[in-house]
């Protein structure tokens, strides 16, 4: 009976991991808050452009050490800016990249101002669904690991759109294919 039970269990396991998709490291994102790693899967079926700038801004650097200077409870947290106020950039603008894919919670989008095609480097993450953005953003990936991380981000306040006094930051961010060793077996 013991070996039975064994069988069982090693069977379930497999099916497990079998049923459990793949991360492909080169649109995998790995990002280090001062609390743990969150790992984001891209989508570039969804945004090829903007999965390509923000690739190639995160393998620059461009996003280490920068805050999370917009995050409002509830709702998303939000970085990318190296001025840290909300109004900075990398100076590229993109064409917006919209999608039927609903903005759920761990979503990440392309932050922008009025102009659909405004965006450039700054990103959010949904802490809720949040279907007011559904096609008038851009949706680029989406939290796998992590979210507690992200839910534990300084916040703002209301009244003051979101603004952190003393901002969490991203320690560093890196493509998943650019991390030695690439564990390919590891199931997220």
């Amino acid at each position: 009976m013991t070996r039975i039970l064994q069988l069982a269990s090693v069977l379930a396991m497999s099916l497990l991991c079998a049923c459990a998709p793949e991360l492909d490291p080169e649109n995998t994102l790995y990002m280090d808050l001062e609390t743990g790693r969150v790992v984001i899967a891209l989508r570039p079926d969804l945004a090829p452009v903007h999965v390509a700038r923000i690739k190639k801004l995160t393998r620059d650097g461009f996003y280490n050490g920068l805050k999370f200077h917009r995050v409002i409870d509830g709702f998303m947290a939000q970085t990318g800016d190296p001025t840290g106020t909300g109004r900075g950039g990398s100076g590229v603008k993109l064409k917006a990249e919209l999608s039927d894919e609903p903005f759920k919670r761990g979503s990440v989008g392309m932050a922008r101002k009025r102009d659909p095609d405004s965006g450039d480097s700054q990103f959010f993450i949904c802490v809720d669904s949040a279907g007011a953005l559904d096609g008038k953003y851009t949706l680029l990936g989406k939290v796998v690991k992590g979210m507690k991380l992200v839910d534990d981000i300084k916040k703002g306040t209301w009244e003051r759109g979101g603004l952190v006094d003393n901002p969490d930051v991203i320690v560093r961010m890196r493509v998943a294919a650019d991390v030695e060793p690439v564990d390919k077996s590891a199931n997220y």
